[in-house]
């Protein structure tokens, strides 16, 4: 920072080690980044689960039934979060075997938890159990496919994460995107372990 820089801060802007630079304020880490992101998610979700909680009041509304696939793509998710965990601690040791074992069982188990989501939505609308046939139908398929447009969203971060992983040779490099993409599946599989307790307690 030249000195005409210096006269034009801000006293109270300078105290706070706030002092922007000729590039702008520094950017946040990746994991704050992520962070924030977790927290706007949890209360869009939060608000989801409230609404439905408050609109299970009403007389109209009828329990959908839980199909039991549901079950298995439960397990499925699980595996998927524990396997990138695999891969996030895998690159910490060096482990290039054990992060590609990892990212592909991980994103595997992911697209089979999709197919799950979608079979179990042809099975209830095989049943009746159509979105605009009660309130509690259209709540379960907006509550999955919310979390299931995030976990999409997660594979685009996989997909980067697994290019990268064939393309350096050093998998130090990896490392950061390897822990995200960690902390978001086991933020996803949380998420979807309360929406499916929701549904199984109501």
């Amino acid at each position: 920072m030249n000195f005409r820089d210096q006269l034009s801060v801000k006293p109270w802007v300078a105290q706070r080690g706030l002092v922007p630079s000729s590039r702008g304020f520094s950017a946040a880490t990746p994991k704050v980044t992520l962070g924030v992101f977790l927290c706007i998610a949890s209360v869009l979700f939060g608000l989801f689960i409230a609404a439905y909680f408050i609109r299970m009041g009403y007389a109209d509304w009828q329990s959908i039934p839980v199909p039991a696939l549901l079950w298995l793509n439960t397990v499925i998710l699980i595996a998927s979060s524990i396997a990138l965990q695999w891969a996030s601690v895998s690159a910490r040791r060096e482990n290039p075997e054990g992060v590609k074992l990892g990212l592909y069982v991980g994103g595997g188990c992911t697209l089979v938890f999709f197919v799950g989501q979608w079979l179990a939505w042809q099975q209830l609308q095989e049943l009746g159990y159509f979105v605009y046939s009660n309130p509690s139908n259209g709540f379960f398929y907006m509550l999955t496919t919310v979390h299931a447009l995030h976990l999409f969203g997660g594979l685009v971060a996989w997909v980067r994460a697994t290019s990268r992983v064939h393309r350096s040779k050093e998998i130090a490099l990896s490392r950061m995107i390897l822990e995200l993409c960690a902390i978001y599946w086991h933020f996803l599989l949380l998420v979807w372990l309360v929406l499916f307790g929701l549904l199984l307690a109501t």
